[in-house]
């Protein structure tokens, strides 16, 4: 699972309905919202988290919402009843420090329920479920951080996802947005401290395949056309790689890595059927060095390889049996370690 994050105090809010629309439909199904409401200001949250509970029912997302008991209070709702804001659209809550076992656990009955993944203890776990809590009810999610240098190292976050994992809980992970940017510091919003500069869909694909997560937020307000495109192209089941054009091949369409996925290339599938135009063998062109993110089609000299496309996912010498026609750029190299066999993928020659 994916989403995205709203936050009810930003101007951008008033014109994230369009935006909200255009991620559902790219598999997006999940909002996280703050309400940590400033005691000058409850009325204009309220009705935010009303709109913006409209607008998760609208595109079919849950709502979850970050929340503390102040905040709870200035909306007129209490631990004893906080399953009233489930009419305004919210799905569940995000619980945090200060809040007895025996209240978490009562809400775990009504509605779900988010907890602090980097700070739960086996002890606070058994704690819980002493008390009752219902865990089909509960996610684990690991929070984003702002400064610089604060995010989390990734060897000891996978130790305690797989933990959790152990115990049955899922767990959540936030990713930097490259579009508009949360401040005040807006040097995005990563659980990770390496993501902090990665290009989000990299990072989703990191956690997704290596995390050992469950479901994935952006942190920050939006994503970029580009990262926009990537995750469309993903939704329908492909990785796009964007490269830069050495020479005309013709080459367009979805291809698929083969199944036996060789160490040192990518293998087109459905290349070879390139490999002759007419009568007209593919003849030797440029059969310069293939560094990595190459992408090459071998020509007549290759005999029955003739017309295979391949991108290298290492330096490889030249070859006179190996056109290359291609490179990838260098934004998109880091996407090629994931895709495995049997994975599709689409070049968008730019």
């Amino acid at each position: 699972m994916r989403g995205i994050s709203v936050y009810l105090g930003d101007d951008s809010f008033l014109n994230l309905e369009p935006y909200i629309e255009k991620v559902s439909k790219l598999g997006f199904t999940s909002i996280f919202t703050s309400l940590h409401i400033p005691e000058d200001d409850p009325l204009l949250y309220k009705e935010r988290l009303q709109q913006l509970g409209s607008w998760a029912l609208k595109f079919n997302m849950e709502l979850m919402a970050d929340i503390a008991p102040p905040s709870l209070a200035h909306l007129g709702f209490g631990w004893d009843n906080a399953e009233g804001l489930l009419e305004w659209g919210l799905t569940g809550l995000r619980i945090d420090y200060g809040v007895d076992d025996d209240i978490i656990a009562s809400l775990s009955g009504k509605m779900k329920i988010a907890l602090n993944a980097s700070t739960l203890t086996k002890e606070g776990l058994a704690a819980l479920a002493s008390a009752g809590l219902q865990r089909d009810a509960v996610e684990m999610w690991h929070n984003f951080y702002p400064r610089p240098e604060t995010g989390l190292d990734s060897v000891e976050f996978v130790k305690t996802n797989l933990w959790l994992k152990s115990e049955g809980l899922n767990v959540m992970a936030f990713i930097p947005g490259d579009g508009l940017l949360r401040g005040p510091l807006y040097k995005r919003l990563p659980t990770l401290e390496e993501h902090r500069d990665m290009d989000p869909f990299r990072a989703y694909l990191h956690l997704k395949e290596d995390g050992a997560v469950d479901k994935v937020l952006i942190g920050d307000i939006t994503l970029s056309d580009d990262s926009l495109e990537q995750f469309a192209a993903f939704h329908e089941g492909e990785i796009l790689l964007r490269a830069q054009a050495l020479m005309e091949t013709g080459l367009r369409g979805v291809q698929t890595n083969r199944w036996d996925a060789a160490r040192d290339c990518i293998r087109s599938m459905e290349s070879r059927q390139y490999g002759l135009i007419g009568t007209h063998l593919l003849k030797p062109n440029n059969t310069i060095a293939r560094d990595r993110g190459s992408i090459t089609v071998d020509n007549e000299r290759y005999g029955r390889y003739q017309g295979e496309l391949q991108i290298t996912k290492r330096d490889l010498p030249a070859d006179d049996k190996v056109n290359v026609v291609g490179k990838v750029i260098a934004e998109d190299l880091n996407l090629l370690p994931y895709i495995k066999g049997g994975m599709k993928f689409k070049i968008e020659w730019i």
